[in-house]
């Protein structure tokens, strides 16, 4: 069952002052990899799925950025967590048209 929402922003430091976004496109292609469902926004990207799948994708996508140059790496993370069952679509169905 769909457990979880979470929402992260991730902050690579790159090593030489090099701009962020190839490396934030890294990050989303670990997403896009799990096959988790999720949402690109444009100041965080929103998961669906299982809590624990996607700490897991979390922790891929921090790694990713080490392994790639990065000097650390800042993730803002949002959860919401309802073992009853949770989803995008419900939660923002009135907004949509």
């Amino acid at each position: 069952m769909i457990n979880s929402l979470v929402s992260i922003q991730i902050i690579p430091k790159t090593r030489n002052g090099e701009d962020s976004i190839p490396f934030i496109e890294e990050a989303i292609a670990i997403i896009q990899e799990s096959g988790i469902r999720y949402e690109v926004h444009p100041l965080e990207t929103t998961m669906e799925g299982n809590l624990t799948e996607i700490f897991s994708v979390i922790e891929k996508m921090n790694q990713k950025m080490i392994d790639s140059g990065c000097v650390n790496v800042i993730s803002q993370v949002k959860i919401l967590y309802q073992p009853s069952g949770v989803s995008m679509d419900k939660l923002t169905e009135k907004y949509r048209s």
